[in-house]
């Protein structure tokens, strides 16, 4: 890990044209005190504001937008941009900011402390500053105990909006991917694990949920259901169906041809 040249942060943004220029200069501010060279990729997870042009208005050198007509979910989003990225580690980050971008450094050392395929945020961190209402600690204990019982890996939260990975991991894993809003980000370590990228590390984060979120009490136990439905289909492709197989690669779906 210390042939690190480039750095590539990925942003999901959907509807957020009244907040991203703020989120991108923070995030800008943060990657800039890394000792590396750094490139933002925001993908605009469907065109139903003006966030695209708002990014385009932005002068920042360092910042790459793409975006497309519909809103095809948060997964597709990332894996969208995580297959355009050119770093030698990637990354990606809720826009939201309930996250502090100033933790990047910290997941970053994390990768190299470790030799790690996979860093992720961690609100169960020992020394996370996290700010996060008890509903959630219940739903996120009871939906990690599923996952360890299914997929075994020990990762304490999958959920946390920001993950790095070692470019090999981007490249071997993020093709195959499939699901596009649900439980994405258990697919992504299922997959990674069950592909030999066993070396996950958790790293502490600083998170104040500021309730900006697409999940609401109205729609919550829907949203539970989708995502315990996607865990289950990620569940059979990865030990019964074997659709990850490389023999099955032209079904894969590429989203840098949409």
């Amino acid at each position: 890990m210390d042939n690190i040249k480039l750095i590539s942060l990925v942003v999901p943004a959907y509807k957020q044209e009244k907040t991203i220029k703020k989120n991108i200069d923070s995030l800008s501010s943060a990657m800039s005190d890394l000792p590396y060279e750094y490139e933002i990729i925001v993908v605009v997870d469907g065109q139903l504001d003006k966030t695209y042009e708002t990014i385009l208005k932005h002068k920042n050198s360092h910042v790459k937008v793409f975006g497309y007509q519909h809103n095809l979910g948060k997964g597709y989003a990332v894996k969208y941009g995580m297959l355009h990225a050119k770093g030698d580690v990637v990354g990606f980050i809720d826009a939201g900011m309930d996250i502090d971008p100033t933790g990047i450094s910290m997941l970053l050392n994390h990768m190299i402390w470790y030799d790690a395929d996979i860093v992720v945020g961690s609100k169960l961190h020992p020394v996370s500053q996290v700010d996060y209402p008890l509903s959630r600690k219940m739903l996120s204990w009871g939906y990690r105990t599923f996952t360890h019982f299914l997929f075994g890996f020990k990762v304490r939260d999958t959920q946390a909006g920001i993950k790095f990975f070692k470019k090999k991991v981007i490249e071997d894993v993020f093709p195959r991917l499939m699901v596009k809003q649900f439980a994405f980000d258990v697919e992504i370590l299922a997959l990674s694990y069950a592909l030999g990228y066993t070396r996950i590390y958790e790293a502490p984060i600083r998170l104040n949920f500021n309730g900006a979120s697409s999940i609401t009490s109205s729609n919550l136990w829907n949203t539970i259901f989708l995502m315990l439905l996607d865990t289950m289909a990620v569940f059979y492709r990865i030990k019964i169906l074997k659709y990850y197989k490389k023999s099955n690669k032209k079904n894969w779906i590429d989203p840098t041809s949409a």
